[in-house]
């Protein structure tokens, strides 16, 4: 097995010439692929925007949850201070 080698061949290099590198301005037209065309329609598109804010239910649910929660510590601190 003959392990993978991370570098790139330097053959397959945009400006490569043999004997050395190349200056920037050297590389010519085609060896490097086209610059990106900007990233103003690189997400999703948001076409559903849920209203701000809880609904009714979860919210009462959640209310709800609390009190009881509220409630069963003050019942045991009670019955914790009557025993």
């Amino acid at each position: 097995m003959t392990p993978s080698n991370p570098d790139p061949d330097p053959y397959l290099t945009p400006g490569y010439r043999p004997g050395g590198a190349t200056l920037p301005r050297e590389t010519p037209p085609g060896e490097t692929p086209p610059a990106e065309g900007g990233t103003s329609f690189t997400g999703p598109d948001d076409s559903h925007n849920p209203t701000d804010g809880w609904a009714a239910a979860p919210l009462t649910a959640v209310l709800v949850v609390a009190a009881l929660v509220v409630a069963f510590f003050v019942a045991y601190a009670v019955w914790f201070v009557i025993d």
